[in-house]
């Protein structure tokens, strides 16, 4: 006999797990042809650069369906600690960067 809830359930996380590959895929790419314009005109955009870099593995992850919300957690808390005042211009960079893919991807995650 079928177990309903069980097969609601399975279809519910093969619906998340396509909606966060696709949205990991898309923002990835997206990532990273703001990296490349950035690194292009070298200068200060190598801030954003630095930003956006940061990213990609995570957006990779995602998207080959390998992305674990409770870990994705305890680093975006110990990320959003490690933010100071006190870090250099690219430190800085690359540490939002973090935060703010972790936050994006665990969102996306929780179906925000």
């Amino acid at each position: 006999m079928i177990n309903l809830k069980k097969l609601i359930n399975l279809k519910e996380e093969v619906v998340t797990d396509a909606v966060i590959k696709d949205f990991a895929v898309t923002r990835g790419k997206g990532a990273a042809k703001i990296a490349s314009t950035a690194e292009e005109k070298g200068g200060l955009a190598l801030l954003t650069w630095h930003h956006f870099k940061v990213k990609a593995p995570y957006y990779k992850k995602a998207a080959e369906g390998k992305f674990d919300v409770d870990a994705a957690k305890k680093e975006f808390a110990e990320t959003l600690k490690s933010i100071s005042l006190d870090m250099g211009q690219i430190e800085f960079q690359r540490e939002v960067g973090r935060l703010e893919v972790l936050g994006e991807l665990i969102i996306k995650e929780q179906g925000k």
